[in-house]
């Protein structure tokens, strides 16, 4: 749509009438409404945006049919001065569709509650109030369509043995004449060579009428989609053509399967190294940024990404682990609106191989709000206050029962305590010190084998830090002094956590933020302009899917244990190599996949200003860096 969008105020609204504006402003669409940001959240007014829009018929019996993307808070839309019916209560990440009869110029009024929040993450202070302002966030678009048209194709892939089946669903919008003919699909696969199909499904209606049918294609000798590292993105599209309309659909074909101890993909196990994402930067570059920090999964941490995100993250092979964009602190847990809320992100993102597991409810209580020191007395207040912890997981685990098997679930994620199926695990941040997580590991291993968040915040400014969205100030003002040492406890944190945690053996693990939501820190890798801070290195290394790891921090000298651990589906015999001072010295190791190995000790002399870790591998050496 090429009209210029305003936004204004909602003065007044006369029945039948478009609404009373005091002042148009110009608007971005698509984006935030952001010169409104002091209408958010007030319960008593509304914000309007109009524009209009030019017929784009060719010929005049075409259809014309209004898309909004990401309809945030929408509440009403006036079209060629009527007044049409939406789902006001549909998720944003669900679009809006509305038919219309264009003239010349057709004015367009759009109405937004600003009480009516997102959800999810957007009603905390993780992310700056702006974010969640009312609006159309990802776009707008008019589509011309013929008489008869396909209005919905939705694939359903499963594999069953050696052969795939891809279940299609078509709706079909009849026009002015009956209906009496077929429809073709066609599969192929996209770019790679492999077996397409065709097949043909009978339609028949009357004017005005709206049509499902169904058919299932079959796709032998599949070629599946996997994760980044454990084999190759393949993607198959599917296309229907009635006449001269055609619409497709791409999918891959893969399983996701979590299991008490591991997560697997087509049946294997894999290792899943990740960073959540915040809302609040182009999605597109996130998934480069994820793929920069040898991260193979992303957690989409309450909020929903448009879908180009998905298709991002389907082309790069990453896993994608979607929050459902509900408040996990509610003392009650709507089950309804939770279950609606997976059904349509499923119905809607669930042809994406990437969609890989559904967080229903996350940290619903925390009972380490009030930080703990470290020491063996902080040990003892910990374990007193895991013991205590507890929540009523009846309702996230219906949720997740009613979610399709072609998505792993993770009904629960918390802090230790809650019996949760990720942890959040804050050594260094929250509580103790990063260096603790070996204790927390070996006394409580349950804690490692599925972690959702780890790591701490830091600044980037020399600002307040009760002024910093996603900082909490009290904790950061515990663990540092300036904004150039949060920077460096974050680096040592981030790396110690990940480096145990890649030891343990664990299944999953993310890292808690990718990227700071606002200016000034938080708990990002970089900065929120995508700017990298010192931690994003240790963790791009931590995460190399075969690294060389010390099993203690190198502090004053000594013998210190190294574990070489390879997330890779393929046996590995390799050589460690390590220098410390003027000593080294080579050991070779057999790794099994997603194993772990001992590769001997390095000794290192009191007077050594770095340990450095080689490993050689096929086609490169991986190096590890520890400053003393």
């Amino acid at each position: 749509m090429a009209g210029k969008w305003m936004a204004g105020v909602v003065e007044s609204r006369s029945e039948g009438g478009p609404p009373t504006v005091d002042r148009w402003t110009p608007v971005s669409v698509p984006g935030r409404p952001d010169g409104f940001a002091k209408t958010a959240r007030s319960a008593d007014e509304r914000l309007a945006y109009r524009t209009t829009i030019a017929d784009p018929r060719s010929t005049p019996d075409a259809r014309t049919l209004l898309a909004l993307h990401g309809a945030s808070g929408l509440e009403s839309v006036r079209i060629d001065g009527i007044d049409r019916e939406i789902d006001a209560g549909a998720p944003y990440f669900v679009p809006t569709r509305l038919e219309f009869e264009p003239e010349s110029e057709t004015e367009l009024h759009l109405e937004f509650a600003t009480a009516r929040t997102a959800g999810g993450v957007y009603d905390t202070d993780e992310v700056p109030p702006e974010l969640g302002l009312p609006g159309i966030w990802w776009g707008a678009a008019v589509q011309v369509r013929p008489q008869t048209f396909i209005d919905e194709l939705s694939v359903t892939p499963r594999l069953e043995g050696e052969t795939a089946y891809i279940d299609v669903e078509l709706v079909v919008d009849v026009g002015e004449d009956p209906l009496d003919d077929s429809i073709t699909l066609s599969l192929r696969p996209e770019g790679f060579r492999g077996g397409g199909t065709m097949d043909r499904v009978r339609v028949e209606g009357d004017p005005g009428e709206r049509v499902a049918v169904s058919k299932t294609l079959e796709v032998r000798e599949p070629s599946l989609w996997w994760p980044r590292g454990y084999g190759d993105q393949h993607r198959y599209t599917v296309r229907a053509k009635l006449g001269e309309d055609a619409t497709e659909r791409t999918v891959g074909l893969r399983t996701v399967e979590r299991t008490d101890d591991e997560l697997l993909v087509n049946d294997r196990p894999i290792r899943a190294r990740g960073v959540a994402r915040l809302p609040g930067s182009d999605p597109l570059q996130d998934v480069q940024r994820a793929v920069d920090c040898n991260a193979n999964l992303v957690r989409a941490r309450g909020h929903v990404p448009r879908p180009e995100f998905y298709d991002a993250c389907d082309e790069a092979g990453l896993l994608v682990w979607q929050d459902l964009p509900i408040i996990g602190a509610d003392p009650e847990f709507e089950v309804d609106r939770a279950t609606k809320l997976a059904e349509a992100l499923v119905e809607y993102y669930g042809s994406h191989p990437s969609l890989g597991l559904v967080g229903v409810r996350n940290e619903p209580v925390d009972p380490f709000a009030d930080p703990l020191g470290s020491g063996w007395r902080a040990r003892l207040a910990f374990r007193w206050r895991a013991w205590r912890a507890g929540v009523d997981q009846r309702g996230a685990l219906e949720v997740a029962d009613s979610i399709p098997d072609s998505v792993a679930t993770v009904p629960l994620t918390g802090a230790p305590g809650l019996d949760a199926t990720a942890t959040t695990l804050y050594p260094g941040w929250r509580y103790l010190e990063a260096t603790d997580v070996e204790w927390l590991l070996d006394r409580y291993p349950s804690l490692g084998r599925f972690v959702g968040a780890f790591g701490s915040a830091s600044l980037t400014d020399d600002v307040d830090p009760a002024a910093v969205t996603g900082v909490d100030a009290a904790l950061l003002e515990r663990r540092a002094t300036s904004p150039e040492e949060s920077l460096a406890e974050q680096a040592k944190t981030v790396r110690t956590v990940a480096e145990a945690l890649r030891r343990h053996e664990s299944s999953l693990l993310v890292a808690s933020s990718l990227r700071d939501s606002g200016p000034g820190g938080g708990t990002g890798l970089l900065s929120v302009d995508g700017e990298a801070k010192p931690a994003f290195e240790p963790l791009a290394s931590a995460y190399e899917p075969v690294q060389a790891v010390l099993d203690a921090a190198p502090v004053g000298g000594g013998e210190i244990g190294v574990t070489v651990v390879n997330d890779g589906p393929e046996l590995l015999e390799t050589t460690v190599s390590w220098r410390a001072g003027e000593r080294s010295g080579a050991t070779s190791v057999t790794v099994n996949a997603t194993g772990c190995a001992s590769a001997g000790a390095v000794d290192v002399p009191p007077d050594a200003d770095a340990v450095v870790l080689s490993l050689e591998l096929p086609s490169r050496t991986v190096e590890n860096r520890y400053g003393l």
